[in-house]
Parts: C-alpha cells; structure tokens; sequence
C-alpha cells in the first residue's frame, strides 16, 4: 500500500429522508439496513482498508456518534476519529481533515468518501480508488467520481463532462474535464440529460493531493482555511477540542460542490460503473432489495400483505402488521413510530421530519 494515501470518510449525516428507521441519535450510516451483518459505516471501512492502511484512514462525524464510531470501528486509532461539535456541510469537515493529515503527510493523496452508499462491484469500485488516486498523484487536480445514470433520477446532483478525455492517460478512459454542476433536476431536466449522453451522477467522491485542496481552500474559501490554520500548533494536543469548538461556531455551512467543485478550473471527473447508490431515500433501498412476486419488499417477522402490489414495508421487532390494497407505499415502524407515504412521494419525508420537530420537539426524530 502507498504510505501517501489516505482516506477521508464522511459520517456526520443524520439522513432525515429514511426516518423513522435513521434517526438522529443513531443514523443510518450506523445501521445494517441491507441486512448484511455490517452496517453501512462499517462496509465503507471494509472497502478502504484493502487499498489504504488502516492508521491512514480518518472518520469525521459528530461528536455525539463517538462512542458509536468506537465501538463499530475498533480498529481505526481514536485519533483518527476527528469530531465535530456541529453540523456545517463537507467543506469545513474536510478542512478539518486536511490539516490533521498535513500533520503526518505534507505528500499526502487523500479520497473523501461518505459513509453510507451502496457498492455492488466490489473490485471495480476498488480500482477505481487506486486509478483515481494515481492521477491526482500525477497531477494537480480536483477529482470527482461520475457514475454512468441508468435513469433519470431526480435525487442526484449531476455532473457535465466535456466529452475529451484526458491527454496522456489513454488507458484511462473514464477521465474527463468538467464542465459543469447541476444540482437536483426535475423530471423533465434529468431525463434531458440522460439523453444528451455527457451527463453522470454525483457520487460525491474526491479525490485530489493535500497541497492542491488546500490551495483551492485559499482560493475559493480563505475564511474557512484561515480558522482552521489557526490551529496548526493545537492539533493532536489537549487543547483542540476546545479549538474546534470556537472554530466551527465560526464556521460557515457550505459544502464542497457548492464552495469549490463549482468555481475551480481544474476539476476533472472519473466516469465509472460499480453498482452505486447513495441509499438516500426508501426508493434508492427498495431498487436494492429482493422482492416478491407482487414485487413487494419485506423486512419484519410477522407481516401479511393481501392485494398489495411495489410497496416497502420495514417493520421492526415483533410487530403484526397487516396491510390489504396498498400499491407502491412506503410503510416503517420503529418503535412508537409509523410512517406511511406514498413512494412517489418520499423526497417529502424530510419535510415531515421538520415539521414533527417544529411541533413536538426532537424526541422522536
């Protein structure tokens, strides 16, 4: 393994949109949604430590998911587990992060990957890393990972390559320049894009050299570099809690697509196709799941369906629940909380979250 990479995995989320089953005291990336006897933080550990050394991997969360990164994740050093004391999207997360590895690599090659997507082609998504981390060892670039659409979903942020792919890396050719972001489309943009040909899914993985991201911080974000180099005698000591406690109070909450991918001229994309899904929603599970013959997917012990037909049902514990003519809903129950909704309609769960938080305050959320 290169002693020069290093990986940054992003765990502080609170996934909102797969309530009730996420929720705030234990998110998803923290459960075994798929059933595979490893959580989903767990599975992207797994997957980084074949390429990169294990004392070479960090973990940015929250500081109220310590014990639970601890505990999932025994074999990462507890300095490795850099905590937040809020939330302020990826760029800050990720300076964060840089500075810590400047402190053990100035030569350092990082990927930043979030904690909690689906891999199906484990060994594809595996050489990718190692592709994508030789060519920003070579040159000074922001790197992105595209992932070939295979419908035009509404739930992804999309990318624009310019269709030329990079000089000089002829075996490589998932290599593109960027051209530009697009954020969410509606129905009608997305399947636009899928038609046009040179538009791939944001899989929301980078990959770039500490010396070029921390350029690009004093480019495009310098007020959010210069907290965080406030603190370059205070990292790994006593007293960088406290620092990062007044750093992020300070902080502003933007993320890295927005902060830096959008404005700098040297982004380029790595276009692959290795089963992913961000497993951002009930309906990005469901297309993973096994189903029925009435296609149907269920998890829980005693559950009855009659004439019911695309529905995901999620029943926790020993619950009885039966359902009778339901067609494509969502139906999960954990613990005192039931949700039904309509599939179609599940980018509104993140709505109903804020809502109950509104009126009921955060115990159930």
């Amino acid at each position: 393994m290169d002693k020069n990479n290093f990986c940054v995995i992003m765990a502080g989320g609170i996934g909102s949109r797969f309530w009730p089953l996420s929720k705030t005291q234990r998110p998803k990336q923290f459960l075994d949604i798929l059933g595979m006897g490893r959580t989903l933080l767990q599975q992207t550990f797994d997957r980084f430590k074949q390429v990169i050394p294990t004392d070479q991997i960090y973990i940015v969360s929250n500081l109220e998911y310590k014990a639970l990164i601890e505990e999932q994740l025994p074999d990462i050093p507890v300095e490795n587990i850099l905590l937040e004391p809020s939330r302020r999207n990826t760029a800050p997360c990720i300076d964060y992060a840089n500075f810590r590895i400047l402190q053990k690599n100035p030569d350092a090659n990082v990927v930043v990957a979030p904690s909690d997507h689906l891999i199906v082609k484990e060994a594809e998504f595996l050489r990718c890393i190692v592709q994508g981390l030789d060519f920003i060892s070579e040159k000074n670039a922001l790197l992105t990972m595209g992932i070939v659409p295979s419908r035009p979903e509404t739930g992804y942020g999309y990318i624009q390559s310019m269709q030329e792919h990079v000089a000089g890396y002829a075996g490589n050719n998932g290599l593109m320049k960027v051209k530009t972001f697009t954020e969410k489309p509606d129905l009608e943009m997305a399947r636009i894009f899928i038609e046009s040909g040179d538009f791939y899914w944001n899989a929301g993985i980078f990959f770039w050299s500490l010396k070029t991201i921390m350029h690009a911080f004093e480019d495009y974000l310098p007020e959010i570099h210069a907290l965080f180099r406030e603190g370059e005698d205070i990292y790994g000591t006593p007293d960088e809690a406290e620092f990062i406690q007044d750093a992020y109070s300070n902080c502003t909450n933007i993320s890295i697509d927005y902060g830096i991918m959008e404005k700098a001229e040297n982004v380029y994309v790595l276009v692959s196709d290795f089963g992913w899904s961000d497993l951002g929603t009930w309906g990005s599970l469901y297309e993973q799941l096994s189903k029925d013959e009435r296609n149907n997917s269920v998890t829980g012990k005693h559950v009855f369906l009659y004439e019911s037909h695309g529905n995901i049902v999620n029943i926790q514990g020993a619950k009885l629940v039966v359902l009778q003519g339901l067609t494509d809903y969502i139906v999960v129950q954990n613990e005192d909380i039931i949700l039904v909704c309509r599939r179609e309609d599940e980018q509104k769960i993140k709505q109903f979250v804020n809502d109950i938080r509104t009126e009921i305050g955060d115990e159930l959320m």
